[in-house]
């Protein structure tokens, strides 16, 4: 691919997401408490007065070309193939273009890369193309390319903090109305992301699973979504286990992000609250792996830890805490010696 002049290209990017809590509960209409990152995606077009389209991703060092008459193979491509679809859907004229991605958000591990391509690839678009899309709407485009193109039947969680959430405050979001709140993170603490080394996919997961698990539960409850259900005890009366499990994590981990929005800067409540996140996602939503459980084990014993769970879907992946700020390095550097000495390989993703 040719080398991109600063002159007739543009560049946007989008950070990366950790979830605080608020697991699996977007796609229930439910609440989440998502936090950006520092890693970003960057995606840079430049029109090539052709009509087709040439994608790099340099971290890949791969090199897709297609047409949006059908969709690429290659799965990192569909959802850049997916954000051009759509906006060509409204009415925009896309040209063809050159583009190229490079990102600093690990894929695999729960800290919504595919979100961040989105969101980047979609601001590009809106300058380059002079689109009048607000942030929301592109959360939105980006939540359907996903679903439509790259077959991850995601809820907008990821979207939503990628293209309106910062670093230094969790955003609180009532997912079915997606009216929105900033939760200040608790004075002197830090947010820690540990990687499992286990690697997960979303569309070749149990994810999908899940979704329809909890649609099902909702049918039989008489509700559109499982944040219809009023009261929590209607859950026990559902005939099915798998589907009592699924429906109790939902509705008690809403309760979860609505009391983490009004802790008022307690890290020792939030941290309360996250660990018992876990132990739904565990038990309940059945979504761990024995490598996380053993990470939010050791990283839930240290000290300076307030609290810690599993983020993004589960099935590996990363794990998330709340600790010290001024304790964040030791904490690290001793959980993960203690992880590698019990056979496992992880590392630190965020700060």
């Amino acid at each position: 691919m040719s080398a991109m002049s600063p002159t007739d290209s543009v560049t946007a990017d989008a950070p990366g997401r950790v979830n605080l809590l608020g697991e699996h509960t977007d796609y229930n209409d439910g609440f989440v408490l998502p936090v950006a990152i520092r890693q970003r995606t960057r995606v840079t077009l430049r029109p090539n007065g052709t009509p087709g389209f040439s994608l790099h991703a340099d971290d890949l060092g791969q090199t897709v070309r297609f047409s949006l008459e059908k969709p690429p193979a290659e799965q990192f491509a569909t959802y850049v193939f997916g954000c051009l679809a759509l906006v060509k859907e409204r009415g925009a004229q896309v040209p063809g273009l050159d583009i190229e991605v490079r990102s600093e958000v690990p894929m695999g591990v729960g800290l919504s890369s595919s979100a961040a391509l989105e969101v980047a690839t979609l601001r590009a678009l809106r300058t380059l193309l002079g689109l009048a899309i607000d942030d929301v709407e592109i959360a939105r485009l980006g939540q359907r390319a996903e679903i439509e193109y790259a077959g991850v039947r995601c809820g907008i969680m990821d979207q939503m903090a990628s293209s309106l959430a910062s670093t230094d405050r969790a955003l609180l979001i009532d997912t079915r109305s997606l009216t929105r709140r900033d939760v200040p993170l608790p004075a002197g603490s830090a947010v820690l992301v540990l990687d499992s080394g286990i690697a997960r996919t979303l569309a070749g997961s149990g994810y999908n699973q899940r979704r329809s698990e909890c649609e099902t539960a909702a049918r039989r409850l008489g509700v559109a979504s499982l944040r219809g259900v009023q009261d929590p005890h209607l859950v026990e009366s559902l005939p099915d286990e798998i589907l009592r499990r699924r429906a109790r994590h939902v509705l008690s981990e809403n309760l979860r992000v609505l009391h983490a929005g009004a802790t008022q800067g307690d890290a020792r409540a939030l941290g309360v609250l996250m660990n018992a996140s876990h132990a739904s996602l565990r038990d309940d939503y059945e979504v761990s792996t024995p490598e996380l459980d053993l990470l939010v084990g050791l990283l839930q014993a240290q000290p300076a830890v307030f609290g810690a769970r599993l983020t993004g879907a589960g099935f590996g992946g990363a794990c998330v805490a709340l600790c010290r700020g001024d304790a964040l390095p030791q904490v690290a550097g001793t959980v993960l010696a203690q992880y590698q000495r019990a056979g496992q390989q992880g590392r630190q993703l965020v700060p």
